[in-house]
């Protein structure tokens, strides 16, 4: 009884999360997420639960918390109510065998859901209501999972290992386990997987819980994710247009900081939570969180192409872009913008200057593989790595956003390490460039699509393609695009000087 009445402190904020891509949702993410649905949902005796991504049992148990207390008066015999709540309403898949026994034990006060020890006394198998349906990866010719992305070579292990061939994602449908259709499903899905890119690289995969949750067709759809989707990117773009176009997507809440929510662990770009809700499409209210900055308007998700985390900043990008001019992402070089990658060196002679993240020396221009027509050009160049932490502000909520901008005159070139960010033929043309993308006004826009470590020519998105003929300050700019004290004010707020 006293695991469903709740109990302070909570042994489960002090679990140690799996990985930064599992992770542990708290009690107290989990209880305010359950706040967004409707309250009498949890008064009916016949509204269903399923979380497909169990861990450590903590949005089961809550909502096992408030049936308990929403049907005390219409199931008034205490264990027959409970029976009733964990054999009938709630529901749930776990993502591993460790966190099967984890949530079993949460919301059953036992590993074992027929044991003497579990609260509930009605169920005939050990695993109740929340299981582990056996699940495989689906392997193809380039080896790589055809439903989650994973690299065969990671993760084609012998049976005694996990696969993390999650079974929500892997063919196994919870209606047809459990014979129920889900009113609600909540859950905190596992973030990303190694796709047996170069170096560690993964791939995101919560989308695919998302997708497979919706075909479900629930009244209600709670989950937490990443808010790295407002930019798409990686394996994003297109679940980003279908969510920005989703009616049906109520609320949002948004946090900048991961471990406002998740302490002491960092995911970039922040994490976010919303309620689908099938029957009610309309505007979203979305609120922004940022340390004890709460901001709340109600917005259209897709009134750009990609979501703007600021109501304010939104209405400043509209402003913007009502001039219909063109971006400045055509003029942005793609990643190694001469052909070479972040190790190349400077030889022991050569005609051109090589600039890498160590210093520069000569390099011959036949091994120039590409960009030959900007070399004999001046550059600006930019790191493509941002001076943010992982796109974060720092502790006063401001960015920075770029950590290196310089000239490079003709006959320099560099390494992946550095985009070039325009080429031309004449000095003050490239200098009024650089002292453009110095301005807060530039910065800002491309902080608005940059929410990880990198910084790409699509980052450029936002910012428009001015005359260089001419140099550039942030009151021309607020001149130009007519914006207002306020405006100007929350762009010094969120952008620091250059310095």
């Amino acid at each position: 009884m006293t695991q469903l009445a709740g109990h302070n402190p909570d042994i489960l904020t002090c679990l140690a999360n799996l990985s930064a891509d599992e992770v542990f949702t708290p009690p107290k993410l989990a209880s305010a997420m359950l706040d967004l649905l409707p309250p009498e949902l949890f008064r009916q005796p016949d509204t269903t639960f399923l979380d497909p991504v169990c861990k450590s049992g903590v949005f089961l148990r809550e909502i096992a918390r408030r049936l308990n207390d929403g049907l005390r008066d219409q199931m008034p015999d205490t264990q027959a109510r409970i029976d009733h709540i964990l054999t009938k309403q709630v529901f749930g898949l776990a993502i591993t065998e460790l966190t099967g026994h984890l949530a079993r034990r949460s919301v059953y006060c036992s590993k074992k859901a027929d044991g003497k020890f579990s609260i509930a006394t009605a169920f005939t198998r050990p695993d109740g209501n929340i299981r582990l349906p056996k699940a495989e990866h689906d392997w193809d010719d380039a080896g790589r999972c055809t439903m989650c992305g994973a690299s065969q070579g990671e993760y084609d292990r012998e049976d005694a290992l996990e696969t993390y061939a999650y079974p929500f994602i892997h063919g196994v449908d919870p209606a047809k386990e459990f014979k129920v259709k889900f009113d609600v499903i909540v859950g905190n899905p596992p973030y990303q997987l190694s796709d047996g890119g170069f170096g560690r690289s993964a791939s995101p995969i919560y989308q695919h819980f998302i997708g497979q949750a919706k075909k479900l067709d629930p009244r209600y759809l709670l989950m937490v994710i990443p808010s790295r989707w407002f930019a798409g990117g990686k394996g994003l773009d297109d679940f980003r247009a279908e969510m920005l176009g989703d009616r049906r997507i109520r609320k949002l809440v948004d946090f900048e900081s991961a471990s406002d929510v998740f302490p002491g662990v960092d995911v970039a770009g922040g994490i976010c939570y919303f309620l689908w809700d099938r029957d009610s499409p309309g505007n979203c209210e979305v609120t922004n969180i940022r340390a004890e900055e709460r901001t709340t308007a109600i917005r259209v998700l897709n009134e750009s192409a990609t979501f703007i985390r600021h109501g304010a900043a939104a209405a400043i990008v509209k402003k913007i872009q009502a001039k219909g001019e063109p971006n400045m992402s055509e003029l942005v070089s793609s990643a190694k913008p001469f052909g070479l990658r972040t190790f190349a060196r400077p030889k022991s002679k050569g005609d051109l200057i090589l600039r890498w993240h160590g210093g520069e020396g000569p390099f011959p221009r036949a091994e120039v593989t590409s960009g030959q027509e900007w070399i004999d050009k001046w550059k600006v160049i930019t790191s493509k790595v941002s001076y943010d932490h992982a796109g974060m502000p720092d502790r006063n909520g401001m960015r920075k956003v770029f950590s290196i901008l310089d000239l490079a005159p003709p006959k320099t070139i560099c390494t992946e390490t550095y985009l070039v960010v325009g080429c031309y033929d004449k000095k003050q043309h490239a200098q009024h460039m650089l002292d453009y993308l110095k301005t807060r006004f530039v910065r800002f826009l491309v902080a608005q699509v940059a929410f990880s470590q990198d910084i790409f020519k699509t980052k450029f998105q936002l910012v428009p393609s001015l005359d260089t003929s001419r140099a550039w300050t942030d009151a021309d700019l607020a001149e130009r695009y007519s914006l207002t004290p306020d405006e100007v004010a929350f762009i010094e707020s969120k952008i620091r000087a250059w310095e």
